[in-house]
């Protein structure tokens, strides 16, 4: 079987199937041999980064003492991700608020635009919110290094421990650091795509037995109802699920700044 015939196969069964929108597709390739494409997963990332600072810039450059509806939004997501900053991390974490606001913002946007009718979910690959969570796990790793020297490495030996447990300790909560990255990624990752999953499976299903019509296009109004709910309960999971990964950006910021 040659790689032509594979490629069409797979094809085939990505059509069928509730996996095909999560597909990268090249849009157009740049360059003379196509070294660079943009897919449609690089596109609805910078849609997203597009949109939101449009819409901030708008808030913020037509801003009144009596804020406009949008303009209010704006200013309760910034006190909202503020306050939360000050709570989990302290004080001393104002200086790294505009990456926490801007970190929130993007997995929202992401998810949130997953939601839309022909667009394409980011947050749904693993690769996406592994190299997102990974950039911030090295961040947040020199911020440690920054603030506390050498003595960073003290995190992986709890205080009070005797020494003779450190070769056995000290390897657990290693592994137990690194485990972070894997923590936020794939918790999101998993989440969005097996949201999106299910509700390709049920609207499937539904559209099938609408198509059938007579008794089955009847039938068809409870999944088709079981679908408009899942949707509204996958909007909360997306807006959740971003302020999830926010809140445990927050504490592994508050570990490498106070060292607990």
């Amino acid at each position: 079987m040659d790689k032509e015939t594979l490629k069409n196969q797979v094809k085939t069964i990505m059509t069928y199937s509730p996996l095909e929108q999560f597909e990268i597709v090249p849009y157009f390739n740049i360059g003379s041999w196509g070294q660079f494409s943009i897919t449609n997963s690089a596109f609805f990332i910078l849609l997203v980064f597009i949109l939101l600072w449009t819409l901030f810039t708008y808030a913020i450059t037509t801003g009144s003492v009596i804020p406009t509806r949008w303009q209010a939004f704006t200013e309760m997501t910034y006190d909202f991700i503020h306050s939360m900053v000050l709570t989990e991390v302290g004080a001393r974490a104002e200086r790294y608020f505009p990456l926490l606001l801007t970190t929130f913002l993007f997995v929202l946007g992401c998810n949130l635009q997953g939601m839309i009718p022909y667009t394409f979910t980011a947050t749904s690959h693993l690769v996406i919110t592994l190299g997102f969570a990974l950039s911030l796990f090295i961040g947040v790793t020199i911020i440690g290094f920054q603030i506390h020297g050498l003595h960073y490495f003290s995190m992986l030996l709890p205080s009070g421990v005797p020494l003779g447990m450190a070769p056995m300790l000290i390897p657990i909560e290693l592994v137990s650091y690194i485990f972070r990255v894997i923590s936020l990624s794939v918790r999101l990752f998993a989440n969005i795509m097996s949201g999106h999953a299910l509700l390709k499976i049920l609207g499937g299903f539904t559209w099938k037995m609408i198509k059938a019509g007579g008794g089955m296009a009847v039938v068809s109004l409870f999944p088709l109802v079981v679908v408009f709910a899942i949707s509204g309960l996958e909007i909360g999971i997306a807006c959740l699920q971003a302020y999830v990964f926010t809140v445990l950006t927050c504490l592994y910021l508050k570990d490498a700044i106070h060292l607990h």
